[in-house]
């Protein structure tokens, strides 16, 4: 899940060096953490969070197929 979403995020963003996902594990959620360049910030919040939201659904949608349920966080 940490792969798809740095393959998104980079495809997005301006400065793809800098994108950086970590993931934490909870007892019933798997927390991504996405850190990108403080000027990428909004292509990948999207305008009214349209593409982090199409990020999340993403995922949930790739977590049923692991049954895992998985959430992003996107960092400043």
């Amino acid at each position: 899940m940490r792969d798809l979403v740095e393959a998104i995020a980079k495809a997005l963003v301006d400065h793809p060096d800098q994108v950086q996902v970590k993931s934490v594990d909870g007892e019933q959620v798997t927390v991504l953490e996405l850190r990108v360049h403080p000027e990428d910030l909004g292509k990948v919040i999207g305008r009214q969070g349209r593409t982090a939201k199409s990020i999340r659904t993403l995922l949930g949608a790739a977590g049923m197929k692991l049954k895992k349920r998985y959430t992003l966080e996107i960092l400043e």
